[in-house]
């Protein structure tokens, strides 16, 4: 299973992946893991990424695109991959589609999680998550069953993103709006592309998402 999760930020393409994970035992691959895993690795293209980082620059597209092409070659990525954070604009996706077919690949689907911008604010602004074992909670749709104390773990210490404010997430969404929702147009024509309402319960959004994977 090969697959893309589109979405903008606070969409839940994060959590709709772990539940992917769970099912089909294949990896969630986003840009920032496959980067800090690079560097850590100290392979060529790690090098190369840490000496533009190290110089206070942005990673290019080139580099972005050989870390990723050199993580789909690991053993893991054999039975497919979820591509989250990846492509995010039209070159990406060109240059990915090029590197899939130099390898004997081709996407399954591209799953688009639709939301509602102003829900998003207050989904994204609402969350934070446990500061020991990375559990997921919300102030109003996921509240841990004993305040104050994560379910997982039973630990007492929370952290919240600063950047999981309103202000900050409209202007992330006006920057996937203008780089990335282009994506949507780009995989519709090549018939790739399925919608799934991201605006329900996790477990609904999961059975629409799962029912697209069963049929590809």
């Amino acid at each position: 299973m090969k697959l893309i999760l589109l979405g903008p930020p606070g969409a839940g393409k994060g959590t709709q992946a772990k539940l992917i994970v769970d099912k089909y035992s294949i990896p969630q691959l986003s840009t920032g893991d496959m980067l800090r895993e690079a560097v850590a690795n100290g392979t060529e293209v790690g090098k190369k990424a840490k000496a533009v980082m190290d110089a206070g620059n942005l990673v290019s597209d080139d580099i972005v695109n050989a870390i990723v092409s050199e993580r789909l070659d690991q053993d893991d990525c054999k039975n497919g991959f979820i591509l989250d954070g990846f492509p995010r604009t039209l070159e990406q996706a060109e240059a990915l589609s090029v590197m899939l077919s130099e390898k004997g690949l081709g996407l399954d689907t591209v799953v688009e999680l639709k939301v509602d911008d102003e829900a998003l604010v207050e989904r994204v602004s609402g969350r934070y998550t446990c500061g020991s074992c990375g559990e997921g909670y919300h102030d109003t749709f996921k509240k841990p069953a004993s305040e104050g104390v994560c379910d997982r773990c039973g630990k007492s210490e929370f952290k919240r993103r600063q950047d999981d404010n309103a202000e900050t997430l409209r202007t992330r969404l006006m920057a996937y709006y203008k780089e990335t929702s282009p994506l949507l147009g780009y995989y519709f024509a090549k018939g790739d592309l399925k919608s799934v309402d991201g605006m329900g319960d996790i477990s609904d959004i999961f059975n629409a998402v799962d029912d697209i994977l069963k049929s590809v």
